[in-house]
């Protein structure tokens, strides 16, 4: 999907990290929302309230879930889950564009 139709976007920005990590909320008639965002290069720490799925849809990133030991690659047209009350490391290798849909 390219488009988003029928959504309402928050005009205030959600800025972290001294602006590197900027993003605009997208919420939809169902009650759901996502975010899109771009992320600088840099590294970067999130925690999650709900789990979530990040779509990486420009650039490219190493993660490291919560619990784990290992980093994984993913770029444009790749995605990944974060649980529930967890969080995240995430190195921005490429100037980064991205969308995350909250899951309930």
């Amino acid at each position: 999907m390219t488009t988003f139709e029928n959504v309402s976007v928050e005009k205030q920005a959600n800025v972290y990290f001294d602006g590197k990590v900027t993003s605009r909320t997208i919420n939809f008639a169902d009650g759901s929302h996502k975010t899109l965002g771009i992320m600088q290069i840099g590294l970067y720490q999130f925690s999650t309230h709900k789990a979530e799925l990040m779509e990486i849809l420009s650039g490219q990133v190493e993660v490291k879930i919560n619990g784990e030991n290992q980093w994984h690659l993913f770029q444009a047209g790749e995605c990944f889950n974060i649980p529930a009350n967890s969080g995240f490391e995430i190195h921005a290798i490429a100037l980064t564009d991205y969308c995350c849909t909250f899951i309930d």
